[in-house]
């Protein structure tokens, strides 16, 4: 290869051409960044070295295109949203770029000349690790959308060197070691040297004689901007993910101390800032956890506000008399769940100690400005942050947040004396004296002009519940804005015959910025001809997924058996537990039956993914649980033909991309209202998988756009959930004997010595902490099973379930993530499209 390749590189000129759409310009454009931007030993153009050279000749398109919408922007100064999230999962940028830019043939064209295949070079890049789930997904989608959209919208999160976990599987189940995402560099971002900020912790107040207050003293660390170029599909529009990295300064570094040999204190400003931005969601069990995972949520919020608040004022500048109450008519800024609560006091902050404004005036800016999405309804994930912590990191911000708490607890004892009973909830500050605590979700609803939940059933909760008190206050201050995904990267680019069919059978492209037409498919739906070429790229798909398993797992699947995956973040309400479970019981019936039965059952490949975080002990037993059962059944002679259990080590997003178009079924069987929406159920959906689920978050929505007839439903709903846990605290459970069979051959060694009783106590018992079966895992599974034998029964009838797979397809427009940033756009942030001409 190497011969070959320089031979090719060699016949290719290396000449700047950085905006050419020619293959035979891009290749001489590769070539040139190959020679003139090294990065690598010279005269070496192997697979790695021609990604990183075809990456820098996207990127000066990108560019560009990015410094032309910047500069429309500033020229026409439109509203504009800013966008905060602590995560991002963007995935692999290459194929992306190239297609959103629409010159992807031209590409492959240019690496042929230059000896690569695309696909090749394309696998070459590293996912970004800037995320964990749904959430960080859900932002990636976002920003795809508002540049698709031609939106005035920018994204902010952290750039974290080492993401959250590498997951390795080994014999004593899963391992983490850092991401290396960065080991060598990201050809994508571009470091702007000239954007810093300084950002302040712990210091005290100064009181100057005018009464005025500033923070001053304690460190203070620089916020350095990297920028990653978000292109829309089919559009000049180029909009920005600003991720920042924390630095210390030359003048921080202790030359003195370093040269009488105190290395360590020397350096500690430099190593202290590094932490900010190592790893994402670092362990919080001590109260250095603690103080770093605050650190991190204010220096994300300080350094975008100091940067948004720069802008508009840059914006003004030479054009007449201006006022601060203009502010929110410029921006709009969004909290991607609580992480960037601490956004509400530094904004205040910013305009009461920076730039002078009283307290009204700063609070009417403040709250006319931040909306707030919330993303979840598990008590543990709605952050408390300690008082005592906080007065330490944060003191100016503790005393706007004391007098948000006052000002709010006054208002509501004179105009709803109703309510006073309902205060010690409601208000922000919890000042119980074993553990006095902020709440950040209160802080939000109390300061932001719009809170909104991201499914229809998810909203619901939300104002019937979780925050019923608020809504009597504020009854037009809720919203729901059920959440998308992007066609473009989770249907075309991931699945390129299917997505050609679906452009050849309704004659257009368009679907894939209105997807809304793909509902076009149901005339379809009984089509043999359709059927076929549906099948066949079914089939392909599933055939490059088998190849990619036995790649990373060893493990041989045959693509004519039921491929059936569940991929999602480890976590006992999203009940792996009971998939892994129900695989269990098959085996053992499987095992039990004779060869001629065995002969008319459906076969099935059962994969599991995801990574669970690294202190969750019940979350790693099961994915340990999952391998040992996959070791097992995986090898034994009479049953592995009918079923196979594989565990896909470390799920990211190009995992994703390789699963979903494979897969035919997909698990998202949460316990009813647990799970806020979900969005890798709409990929499935979109991919024409099929969905066996409960009635939980956007499965609802889904059930209801493409037919009831073709959801495998089962499970309790929403309503009955807290009547079922109090029926099991009082002992009316019955467990089905199914259940009780498929606990007692784990427990039997069927799988091997581990013991597994602390993971299966979590279903014994009827109360106690981490007992009970909270998560109805023992009540759902009857219904559960049952709906698999509807599965299995309906995938023996290949015309039917072709036609309930082209149903499900041609369901899901809505859950378009267009569609949803436009809601967003009209009926949030009062923003306006803004396409560069």
């Amino acid at each position: 290869m190497a011969e070959n390749g320089k031979s090719a590189t060699e016949k290719v000129p290396a000449v700047a051409n950085p905006l050419s759409e020619q293959p035979s310009e891009i290749a001489s454009n590769i070539n040139y960044h190959a020679q003139f931007s090294p990065h690598f030993s010279p005269f070496k153009f192997e697979p790695e070295q021609a990604f990183f050279a075809t990456a820098e000749s996207v990127r000066d398109r990108l560019v560009k295109q990015w410094n032309e919408t910047f500069l429309h922007y500033h020229k026409v100064d439109p509203k504009q949203t800013y966008y905060l999230s602590m995560e991002y999962l963007q995935g692999r940028a290459l194929t992306n770029a190239i297609g959103n830019l629409d010159i992807q043939n031209a590409y492959a064209e240019a690496l042929n000349k230059l000896g690569h295949e695309l696909e090749e070079i394309a696998e070459q890049e590293k996912d970004a690790a800037l995320g964990n789930g749904g959430l960080g997904r859900l932002a990636s989608c976002f920003l795809d959308s508002m540049a698709t959209l031609n939106l005035p919208a920018w994204g902010y999160g952290l750039r974290y060197k080492y993401g959250l976990l590498k997951q390795l599987i080994t014999k004593q189940g899963q391992e983490e070691i850092a991401e290396d995402w960065l080991e060598k560099f990201s050809p994508w971002e571009v470091v702007r040297h000239d954007i810093v900020f300084p950002v302040r912790f712990f210091g005290s107040i100064e009181i100057n004689p005018d009464g005025s207050r500033k923070w001053v003293g304690g460190e203070v660390v620089q916020a350095l901007a990297y920028d990653v170029p978000i292109p829309g599909y089919k559009t000049k529009n180029t909009i920005s993910l600003r991720l920042w990295e924390a630095k210390g300064r030359a003048e921080d570094f202790n030359l003195f101390q370093f040269n009488d040999g105190q290395y360590e204190s020397a350096a500690q400003l430099h190593s202290r800032a590094q932490q900010i931005c190592a790893v994402l969601y670092p362990g919080d069990a001590t109260e250095d956890g603690k103080l770093l995972r605050l650190k991190q949520q204010f220096f994300l919020c300080s350094a975008s506000l100091q940067d948004i608040i720069l802008r508009f004022k840059e914006r003004r500048s030479g054009k007449g008399s201006w006022k601060w109450s203009e502010f929110p008519s410029k921006v709009a800024v969004q909290l991607n769940d609580t992480h960037p609560t601490l956004a509400i006091p530094e904004l205040m902050r910013l305009l009461m100690d920076d730039e002078r404004l009283g307290w009204d005036e700063a609070w009417d800016v403040t709250t006319r400005t931040i909306a707030y999405t919330n993303h979840t309804v598990l008590p543990e994930a709605l952050e408390k942050w300690s008082q005592p912590v906080m007065w330490k990191l944060l003191p100016r911000h503790m005393e706007i947040i004391e007098e948000i708490d006052k000002r709010f607890l006054a208002m509501i004892n004179a105009t709803r004396p109703d309510l006073e009973h309902k205060l010690p909830t409601m208000r922000v500050l919890d000042h119980n004296p074993q553990k006095p605590v902020v709440r950040m979700a209160n802080l939000c609803v109390v300061s932001a002009h719009t809170v909104n939940g991201v499914a229809q059933l998810h909203s619901d909760i939300l104002k019937a519940e979780l925050f019923a008190d608020y809504v009597s206050i504020w009854p037009t201050k809720f919203q729901n804005k059920t959440n998308g995904i992007t066609p473009r990267r989770w249907l075309r680019f991931c699945s390129p015959k299917l997505s050609n069919i679906i452009t050849k059978w309704l004659k257009t492209d368009q679907w894939l910025t209105n997807l809304d037409l793909l509902s076009g498919l149901r005339e379809f739906a009984d089509n043999a001809d359709f059927q076929d070429e549906w099948a066949s790229a079914k089939m392909a798909n599933k055939q490059r997924l088998a190849q990619y398993i036995l790649r990373v797992t060893g493990v041989s699947i045959d693509p004519n058996s039921l491929f059936d995956i569940q991929v999602k973040r480890i976590h006992e309400y999203k009940r792996q537990l009971l998939n892994i479970l129900g695989a269990i019981y098959r085996y053992k019936k499987l095992k039990e039956m004779s060869p001629e039965l065995r002969k008319n059952t459906t076969s099935r490949t059962i994969m599991i993914g995801g990574k669970a975080f690294a202190t969750y002990t019940n979350a790693k037993r099961i994915v340990k649980l999952v391998n040992d059962v996959g070791a097992v059944v995986n090898n034994d002679p009479e049953v592995n033909s009918y079923l196979k259990v594989v565990f896909v080590p470390n799920y990211n997003v190009s995992v994703a991309e390789m699963l979903i178009p494979g897969s035919e079924l997909s698990q998202h069987i949460s316990t009813a209202g647990m799970e806020a929406s979900g969005t890798s159920n709409m990929k499935f959906a979109l991919n024409g998988c099929l969905i066996i689920g409960t009635l939980d978050g956007a499965n609802v929505e889904i059930r209801e756009e493409i037919g009831e007839e073709n959801f495998f439903l089962f499970g309790a709903r929403a309503d009955e959930v807290p009547q079922l846990r109090k029926d099991r605290e009082n002992g009316l459970f019955k467990p089905d004997p199914r259940f009780e069979e498929a606990k007692q051959f784990i427990r039997s060694g069927a799988f091997g010595s581990y013991d597994y009783n602390p993971l299966l106590d979590s279903l014994e018992g009827n109360s106690g902490y981490g007992r009970g079966d909270y998560f109805l895992v023992g009540h759902d599974f009857p219904d559960y099973m049952d709906a698999q034998a509807r599965v299995d029964e309906a995938y023996k009838d290949r015309k039917k379930w072709l036609k309930m797979s082209i149903l499900s397809t041609a369901g899901s427009g809505k859950f378009s993530s267009d569609r949803t940033i436009a809601q967003y756009a009209k009926e949030i942030w009062n923003i306006e499209e803004c396409q560069v001409p």
